[in-house]
């Protein structure tokens, strides 16, 4: 394995969940981290916890539903680091609801914060990571690989995260950049909370996937000698409770 420590990460979603597990992985492997979300509170709590472990991370609020904050996060990032090597797209929002009645606004919110918003960033940073030549990391979902009932939207935009990666690896394999995406089924964070109470259904979080389970996967394939490259891991519950 490679180290990671002295390489800088930009963290979408590292306020909770999944972001935030990845984000206080690498702290822990000496990489310095720059932590993206919409709420600053939450991001400020991860930061604190990063530097009581003697790690660095930099705090950068920003909503990335919005082209304009996202050229703003960028320029913000410029000011604390010159370099940046690893790209963790976490931040995500689910909206569910049958064809038959689901607004058409719910498409557009879920399409600009899954599927606009980590394009635009990605593009916007690229000279960075090949520059550096990087890494991308897309979390995903397993609704990226099988829609479901009444999740039609959300899967589509997770469906077109897909494609983005997919194609972006084509394009920067070249240059020494890798790209992974992860597929992870039903994960205890607050949004899978959220889904649950929704549903209608009991939430157990003790049955899901944990967040650390998916940062647990993420670190190790990033540390991988650059003789190889994961591009898909798909992760899920191995007790079904849903």
């Amino acid at each position: 394995m490679s180290s990671l420590a002295g390489l800088v990460a930009m963290v979408t979603g590292g306020g909770s969940g999944i972001g935030r597990a990845v984000a206080l992985a690498l702290a822990e492997q000496g990489v310095r981290i720059a932590l993206v979300g919409r709420r600053r509170e939450p991001l400020e709590a991860v930061a604190e916890t990063i530097g009581k472990n003697q790690g660095l991370a930099w705090v950068l609020p920003a909503d990335l539903a919005e082209e304009a904050q996202i050229r703003r996060l960028i320029e913000a990032f410029e000011q604390v680091s010159p370099r940046l090597d690893l790209l963790i797209h976490a931040a995500a929002m689910v909206r569910l609801g049958a064809m038959a009645e689901a607004p058409a606004r719910d498409f557009v919110d879920q399409f600009r914060t899954n599927l606009l918003g980590p394009y635009v960033l990605t593009q916007g940073v690229l000279g960075l990571i090949r520059a550096a030549r990087g890494q991308v990391v897309f979390i995903n979902s397993s609704a990226g690989l099988n829609a479901s009932a009444r999740g039609g939207a959300y899967a589509a935009t997770k469906h077109g995260l897909k494609a983005i990666a997919d194609s972006l690896r084509e394009e920067v394999n070249g240059d020494g950049v890798r790209v992974l995406s992860v597929y992870p089924g039903r994960t205890a964070t607050p949004t899978q909370e959220a889904v649950h109470a929704w549903e209608g259904r009991s939430y157990r979080p003790e049955l899901l996937l944990q967040p650390e389970d998916v940062a647990s996967i993420i670190v190790p394939a990033l540390a991988l000698p650059r003789t190889a490259e994961v591009t898909d891991i798909r992760i899920r519950p191995l007790i079904k409770s849903y």
